[in-house]
């Protein structure tokens, strides 16, 4: 009895961080369509181009001069996306998508 207990909680588990995994990619990805509409404004008030994203490589050179958007993670357990939007050198609009941990509680 022990074990089925075991295996329908691990089943349950499992299910409820996949779900919870969909709907902070489904926050991700709504504040990152903000912020594209945000970096559009702010691209055309500023007469640059409309920056497009790029996810990040390992070992990819940013020549980060000035930060003009954070896309922050959901709050989440795991591997979270998030994005920047910054100004390089030449006074270019580059936008990243990269991973960062999740901010996981215990607890609250």
């Amino acid at each position: 009895m022990k074990t089925i207990n075991s295996v329908i909680f691990i089943v349950v588990a499992a299910i409820s961080s996949s779900v919870f995994a969909k709907d902070s990619d489904k926050v991700f990805e709504k504040r990152m369509s903000a912020n594209s509409v945000a970096m559009e404004q702010y691209a055309i008030r500023h007469g640059k181009n409309i920056p497009v994203a790029k996810q990040y490589k390992y070992g990819m050179k940013l020549d980060v001069v000035n930060v003009v958007s954070m896309v922050r993670p959901a709050k989440g357990c795991g591997v979270m996306p998030a994005a920047m939007t910054y100004e390089d050198s030449e006074g270019v609009l580059n936008t990243v998508r990269y991973t960062v941990a999740g901010t996981c509680r215990k607890g609250g």
